[in-house]
């Protein structure tokens, strides 16, 4: 590792797919090269119920993994909605942030579809007000109704991950308190650089939402490459390294508390 590298200390990693099957054969050695790149915590995101029972048992192996449970929004299912809604309550102690949820106008196309997505995100963003956990929220193609609904429904601690849309889009959440963690892919993205460039940094996090998202397209992103996303903002905010480090160290400090 570069001296400069060793420079950064204290990274959070805050949205991550740790527990995917791609990890399996050497998520130790992955692990360890973040601890390495000065990444201290992984915040382990899920997508349905088998994944946060998975980020539960890895946490217990690898202290450095917080564990999240949610259920990603292409899944319009509101049986699975409720199961994993009590499982969050019932491991409520256990687990840092609810999340992966929310909207995606993506893949999901249907009026009635996104109706249900829409409910059962408002399900989610009740019980973040309810248990005080943090949202960790998807909103691919649907910046503008997840802002929203966040918005109208109270929201207190949220964080908007890889947000596709606009600044201006983005603005209602800035105004309420919301956070915006930045992904690798930021030095490949016109529409993130642009955002970093507006957004300030009081409100941002760093991501790498690994496996995906990362500085090459098609290339496996790990949680090492929250360095390159910082080193990015710094480049674009025409701002130290350290100085970048030091408000998003805040930043996640204000919404995930001692969690992180």
């Amino acid at each position: 590792m570069s001296q400069r590298g060793s420079l950064i200390h204290g990274l959070v990693d805050t949205h991550a797919h740790i527990g995917d099957a791609v990890f399996d054969p050497d998520r130790g050695v992955v692990l360890k090269r973040a601890q390495n790149s000065g990444v201290k915590a992984v915040i382990a995101v899920a997508e349905a119920l088998a994944d946060a029972k998975r980020n539960m048992a890895l946490a217990s192996e690898y202290p450095m993994l917080k564990p999240a449970a949610g259920l990603y929004p292409t899944h319009t299912d509101f049986e699975a909605a409720g199961i994993m809604a009590a499982f969050i309550r019932e491991h409520r102690t256990e687990l840092v942030a609810i999340g992966e949820v929310g909207l995606d106008f993506w893949v999901v196309k249907e009026d009635s579809a996104r109706d249900i997505q829409k409910a059962i995100f408002g399900m989610f963003i009740d019980l973040s007000l309810e248990t005080g956990l943090p949202l960790n929220v998807h909103s691919r193609s649907a910046g503008r109704h997840v802002v929203a609904m966040l918005v109208e429904r109270g929201a207190r601690k949220v964080q908007l991950h890889a947000f596709d849309g606009k600044a201006a889009t983005a603005r209602p959440a800035v105004e309420s308190g919301y956070f915006f963690s930045i992904p690798p892919s930021v030095v490949r993205s016109r529409q993130k650089q642009k955002l970093v460039k507006q957004l300030p940094l009081s409100c941002l996090l760093i991501e790498t939402d690994s496996p995906v998202l990362g500085p090459l397209p098609g290339e496996r992103n790990e949680p090492a490459n929250a360095l390159v996303a910082l080193r990015a903002v710094a480049e674009i905010k025409g701002v130290p390294e350290a100085e970048v480090l030091a408000h998003v160290d805040e930043n996640t400090r204000r919404l995930y508390g001692e969690a992180c």
